[in-house]
């Protein structure tokens, strides 16, 4: 299989995982009317078909280490379990995080649920696997932290960023939080504990988790949605197939993203590797600033928050890049 031989290499993995994981949404934006519900279900089955391509491909090569399918058969039962599990909390945590920026707004669902993960995630997954220098990676954490704010800061200084917040949302975006960075560690456990599996095993695993996920949980939030009117499968397979190809092609590029990160976690560890992954918010604020037009118009103060996210973000990249470096 093919893992990283240097530090370059893991961290230019880890930068391609923020920005798969920060661009895959604008698949949905390219969809008009369609809703998320319908997309999510095309969303899963890519990110199952891509890891599974990687799993074929750079996953079992003669490179170094075992092919994908001989380690599913050397490896633990339960860090199988663990994968699956980690992708089934995952999926619910996306799917409330996504009705928490549609009740809420990104100026509140961001810093609460992304910041809230950021910092589970990183606690949880060190204290499994202890790599890196903690202090730094700390600064770096805070500093993502500090950037992930200064987005919710930007949109909330849009011209239609103001709504009225209710204490529903501010609960399904902390709940969205402690489950988004509660999957970590899930993982981090599965790439080192016992008969371990490789990243490319672990992310199969994984988005088969997420996939098992939705048939109890989404096919429950299209009868009974947080946010909209309930809807059923006939939609979904009225949808035209430029939909679905958006969908999948969504589930692609996150799920690319996401096996590039548990590569690059087997060299740096994994709450470096989700710290910096978790930066996504930045590259989703760079395709709202370049690409959608999000901030034409908006005030000095939106985009001197816009500015402050960008810097925030590349002094944690150095921060916790220097955090694997000085360890």
């Amino acid at each position: 299989m093919f893992v990283p031989a240097t530090f370059a290499i893991a961290l230019v993995m880890t930068i391609l995982s923020t920005i798969c994981w920060g661009s895959f949404a604008n698949t949905y934006k390219l969809t008009k009317n369609y809703r998320f519900e319908f997309y999510y279900w095309d969303y899963a089955l890519g990110i199952v078909l891509i890891s599974l391509v990687l799993a074929f491909t750079m996953g079992s090569t003669q490179a170094t280490g075992e092919s994908f399918l001989a380690n599913v058969r050397w490896a633990d039962g339960s860090n199988i379990l663990c994968a699956a599990v980690g992708g089934f909390i995952f999926n619910i945590a996306n799917l409330l995080l996504i009705a928490g920026i549609e009740m809420a707004g990104m100026a509140v669902a961001f810093p609460i649920s992304i910041g809230i993960a950021l910092v589970v995630g990183v606690v949880m997954s060190y204290a499994i696997q202890p790599k890196g220098n903690p202090t730094l990676l700390g600064v770096g954490v805070a500093l993502a932290i500090v950037a992930v704010i200064m987005v919710g800061k930007a949109y909330g200084n849009l011209p239609t960023g103001g709504r009225t917040v209710s204490r529903k949302s501010v609960v399904v975006c902390l709940i969205s939080g402690l489950l988004m960075g509660s999957f970590a560690p899930f993982v981090t456990r599965a790439l080192t504990a016992g008969k371990t599996l490789t990243p490319y095993s672990i992310a199969v695993f994984f988005t088969l988790g997420a996939l098992v996920c939705c048939l109890p949980v989404l096919t429950f939030f299209m009868r009974k949605p947080l946010v909209g009117t309930p809807v059923n499968f006939s939609g979904y397979l009225a949808a035209r197939g430029s939909e679905h190809f958006l969908g999948l092609a969504g589930g692609i590029v996150w799920g690319l993203g996401t096996v590039f990160n548990f590569v690059a976690a087997s060299f740096v560890g994994v709450a470096i590797a989700y710290a910096i992954g978790q930066a996504s918010p930045m590259v989703a604020a760079l395709w709202g600033v370049f690409v959608w037009h999000e901030f034409r118009g908006a005030s000095a103060k939106a985009k001197f928050y816009v500015a402050g996210m960008f810097v925030s973000y590349l002094l944690a990249l150095v921060a916790i890049a220097q955090a694997y470096r000085l360890r």
